[in-house]
């Protein structure tokens, strides 16, 4: 814990700002994904990422930690599904178009309950 009530708040803000901007990136990504017109670049992705793995030990112990487990996890659980149905779209075009659109779909999900969480200041499940 910080020394003065004024540097937690400081903390708080930076953490909250820290989320604010990855769960922006996250948000391209994922309206990128399930609208076939708009392809953000995947640099997006991985540097919203980045960040969430280099600012995480600086949530610990705080509500904001279970907002980086949140979306760490939900980059790594889509990249897997992302790959695991790749071969769908070898051998059956319009399959691996469907896989896709949940994947995409659930992760904008993801994204929006911890946006709107975040912004209530509200720590995510475990």
């Amino acid at each position: 814990m910080s020394a003065t009530p004024d540097a937690d708040a400081r903390r708080d803000q930076s953490l909250r700002n820290v989320g604010h901007v990855s769960y922006a990136l996250h948000a391209v990504v994922a309206i990128g994904a399930v609208v076939p017109a708009f392809q953000p670049s995947i640099v997006l992705l991985i540097a919203a990422f980045v960040i969430d793995l280099v600012k995480r030990a600086d949530a610990a112990g705080t509500w904001h930690e279970s907002h980086f487990r949140w979306r760490i996890r939900s980059v790594v659980w889509a990249a897997l599904l992302y790959v695991l149905t790749l071969p769908l779209w070898f051998f059956f075009v319009l399959p691996g178009w469907i896989a896709w659109g949940l994947i995409s779909l659930w992760f904008l999900y993801r994204v929006a309950r911890g946006w709107l969480s975040l912004n209530d200041r509200k720590p995510m499940p475990v």
